[in-house]
């Protein structure tokens, strides 16, 4: 089993693409572990491979914290659970109900209007109940600030650091870094990884 995200850059042609792809390749390397499992296609549309199923909606969240650093930019993303029958040499040439579900669930994004989705996680059911939770912690990710999501993202490639080292990497006090962390909702997005995780862990 095997999890990939689809997803694309909303705004890239208001923005040079020097500004958005060095966060965007930053967080694809750093979620895959290995360029042969991310490209990035048609300009500004990427896939990416994440082979541990229950590190895909924290890998999301990465990933839009990385490009929302960039004022003005966000990502929409589709999570797709599953198989992996085929491998290709790139990522875009792998297959098998993972890379379905996460190119079918893509071009729904659209059309729904909303920019964080999945699909596979096991019945129809659970699908459901996971994806009113991601709309729901959406609403707050969806805007982040350039800081909300500099913070985010210091804290995802950091854990173990506590909040007085991540104010010391940045040059701003804790109790500013503990601030943009209510205001980013971070508890609750880690709250929605927990659950996740849990769905998936119970479902597979």
């Amino acid at each position: 089993m095997t999890s990939v995200i689809t997803g694309d850059i909303i705004n890239s042609t208001t923005h040079d693409p020097k500004v958005w792809l060095a966060p965007l390749k930053q967080a694809l390397q750093t979620i895959s572990g290995h360029s042969r499992y991310w490209e990035i296609y048609r300009g500004d549309s990427f896939q990416v491979e994440i082979q541990d199923p229950l590190e895909a909606f924290i890998g999301a969240v990465y990933i839009k914290a990385c490009i929302k650093t960039v004022k003005g930019l966000d990502v929409r993303l589709a999570i797709g659970i599953g198989s992996k029958t085929f491998e290709g040499q790139t990522v875009t040439e792998s297959n098998g109900s993972a890379f379905q579900a996460s190119g079918s669930v893509f071009e729904q994004l659209k059309k729904e209007k909303i920019n964080l989705k999945i699909s596979g996680v096991g019945n129809s059911y659970i699908d459901d109940e996971i994806n009113l939770i991601l709309k729901l912690i959406s609403i707050p990710m969806d805007h982040w600030s350039a800081n909300s999501a500099e913070i985010v993202k210091l804290h995802l490639e950091n854990k173990n650091k506590i909040q007085k080292e991540i104010a010391r990497l940045i040059g701003i006090s804790q109790d500013a870094v503990s601030k943009r962390m209510k205001r980013a909702y971070l508890d609750e997005v880690l709250e929605v990884n927990k659950m996740y995780q849990k769905k998936i862990s119970q479902s597979h």
